[in-house]
C-alpha cells in the first residue's frame, strides 16, 4: 500500500511540475507576460472555495480516491484545451485563457487535498501509523515534481520525433517544451495518467460522518474567527502567515523567466544556466525536500520564533542571491538562491502548520489548519503575487531579442532585475525584523 500511495504522489505532482514553474516563460511567448502575477495568485484565488467545498462532498461520500480520479480527469480535459488554444494562437488571449486555467486550478487544487485524505484513510486501513507513514510517501510527490520538471526542460517535438536537449543552440533548443504550449500537454497526459491511477486504488470503507463530526463543526465560523483571534500570540502568528505569504509564488511566477532572460544578454548567451533554466530552478524542490528534515530538529532546539526568523532571513537571502547572480561568475548566487529555498520554505509552512497545531483549542484544530492555508496560499499569496507583478513589470518587459546559434529571435523578459529582487529581499528582511519585534513567545522550544 506504501509503494502503492508513492506512485500516487509521484503522478499527482507530476501534473504541476510539467508547467508550474515554466508557465511564465510560456506566457511570456504568447504575448501576455504582463499577466503572469494574476496566473499565479490565481492559485490562491481559488484555493479559497474550492479545496474546502470538495473535502465536504469526499466527507459525505466516503469515496475520497474516486472523486480525486473524478477531478484529475477533469483538469486533464481542461488542460488539454489549453494546449490546443496554445498550439492555435501564436499570440494568447488573456479572457480566453486566463477562465480556461481558473476552471483547470477549480479542479485540480481540490485534489491536494482529497489525495491526502484518501492516503490517510487507506493506510489506516491497511494497519499503517500515518505518522510514520506519510513522510516517506509524500516525499515521492517532489520527486514527481523535479523529474517532470527534467522532462520539460529537456524535451522537444520536431518533425514527429521526441528528442532531448540542453543546448540553445540550433531551432531545437528553443522548441523544447519549456518554452512552448507542450508543457501543457505534458501535463494533461499526467492528469489523465493521475487519474486512472487514482481510480484503480482499494475502495475506502464508508463510515458515518455523523460519529466523526467534531466540536469545531457545530461552532459557528464567526465564533470560531473570534476563538481564534482572542489570544494574542495566535492572532500575531496569522497576521504574519500573511505577510510570509506574499513571497510564496513569487519564485514561481519569476524566477524561470528571470534566468532565461540572459539568453539575450550578449556576455551570457548560449550559457548552460540560462538556457536551462527549468532545470536550475528543480534544485529548489530538491533543497525543499531535504531541507524538511531539518524542521522539527530545528524547533525542538530554537522554538518557533528563531525558526519562523530564519525562514523569513532565507526569503530575503534567496531574493538578494537571484538580484545580483548571473549564469557566469554569478552561477553560485543562483544556485545558492536555489539552495536556500528549502530553508525559506520549510521554516516557514511546515514549521507554522506545526506551531498552530501545538497552541490551536483542541477542538479547533482542523479550523486552525484550513485559517492558515486562508491566510497565507490565499490572501497573502494571492495578493502579493499581484503586488510582485506591479513591481517587476515597471522595471522589465518582454521584448523579441535575437539571441545567437538560434533559428529565431525569443520573447524574453528583459530589464533591471535587480530592482525588483532587492525590493523582494528587503520586505522579506523587514517584516522579519518585525516578527522578532513582536513575536514574544517561543513555543514548540
Amino acid at each position: 500500500m506504501k509503494a502503492r500511495l508513492s506512485l500516487l504522489y509521484f503522478l499527482q505532482f507530476g501534473v504541476w511540475g510539467c508547467y508550474l514553474t515554466s508557465f511564465g516563460q510560456f506566457l511570456g511567448s504568447g504575448g501576455i507576460g504582463s499577466k503572469i502575477a494574476w496566473f499565479y495568485a490565481a492559485i490562491g484565488l481559488v484555493s479559497i472555495i474550492t479545496p474546502s467545498l470538495l473535502g465536504r462532498l469526499a466527507d459525505r461520500t466516503g469515496r475520497p480516491e474516486r472523486l480525486l480520479g473524478l477531478c484529475h480527469l477533469l483538469a486533464a480535459i481542461v488542460m488539454f484545451a489549453m494546449w490546443r488554444y496554445g498550439m492555435t494562437h501564436t499570440q494568447l488571449d488573456f479572457s480566453v485563457f486566463y477562465p480556461l486555467y481558473l476552471l483547470f486550478l477549480a479542479v485540480y487544487m481540490p485534489t491536494m487535498a482529497l489525495a491526502n485524505t484518501a492516503t490517510f484513510g487507506l493506510l489506516t486501513q491497511s494497519g499503517h501509523n500515518t505518522v510514520t507513514s506519510f513522510p516517506s510517501i509524500r516525499i515521492w510527490g517532489t520527486v514527481g515534481f523535479v523529474a517532470a520538471m527534467w522532462f520539460v526542460n529537456c524535451a522537444y517535438w520536431n518533425d514527429g520525433s521526441l528528442g532531448f536537449s540542453f543546448s540553445e543552440e540550433g531551432i531545437v533548443g528553443h522548441l523544447r517544451f519549456q518554452y512552448n504550449a507542450m508543457q501543457l500537454l505534458c501535463s494533461s497526459i499526467m492528469g489523465i495518467l493521475t487519474s486512472l491511477y487514482s481510480f484503480s486504488l482499494p475502495s475506502l470503507k464508508s463510515q458515518q460522518r455523523d460519529s466523526e463530526l467534531t466540536t469545531s463543526d457545530k461552532i459557528p465560523f464567526k465564533d470560531s474567527l473570534k476563538m481564534m483571534f482572542s489570544k494574542r500570540e495566535i492572532a500575531i502568528f496569522l497576521v504574519f502567515v500573511i505577510f510570509s505569504g506574499v513571497c510564496l509564488q513569487i519564485s514561481n511566477g519569476f524566477v524561470t523567466p528571470f534566468i532565461t532572460h540572459f539568453s539575450g544578454v550578449a556576455e551570457y548567451v548560449a550559457s548552460f544556466a540560462s538556457g536551462n533554466a527549468t532545470m536550475l530552478f528543480s534544485l529548489s524542490q530538491i533543497s525543499e525536500a531535504v531541507c524538511i528534515l531539518l524542521v522539527g530538529i530545528s524547533l525542538k532546539w530554537k522554538g518557533i520564533r528563531y525558526v519562523y526568523a530564519v525562514g523569513l532571513f532565507a526569503w530575503a537571502l534567496r531574493f538578494f542571491m537571484l538580484g545580483v547572480g548571473n549564469p557566469g561568475d554569478g552561477l553560485w548566487l543562483l544556485i545558492g538562491s536555489m539552495l536556500v529555498y528549502g530553508i525559506a520554505f520549510n521554516f516557514i509552512t511546515i514549521a507554522g502548520h506545526l506551531y498552530i497545531q501545538q497552541v490551536a483549542p483542541s477542538n479547533m484544530k482542523g479550523f486552525a489548519q484550513g485559517l492558515m492555508m486562508f491566510m497565507s496560499n490565499g490572501i497573502g499569496a494571492t495578493f502579493g503575487t499581484i503586488a510582485a507583478g506591479s513591481i517587476v513589470n515597471k522595471w522589465c518587459h518582454w521584448e523579441m531579442v535575437s539571441v545567437s546559434g538560434s533559428g529565431a529571435p525569443m520573447r524574453l523578459f528583459m530589464g533591471e532585475w535587480i530592482y525588483p529582487w532587492s525590493i523582494f529581499a528587503a520586505y522579506a528582511f523587514v517584516v522579519m525584523l518585525m516578527w522578532l519585534i513582536f513575536f514574544r513567545k517561543n513555543q514548540c522550544s
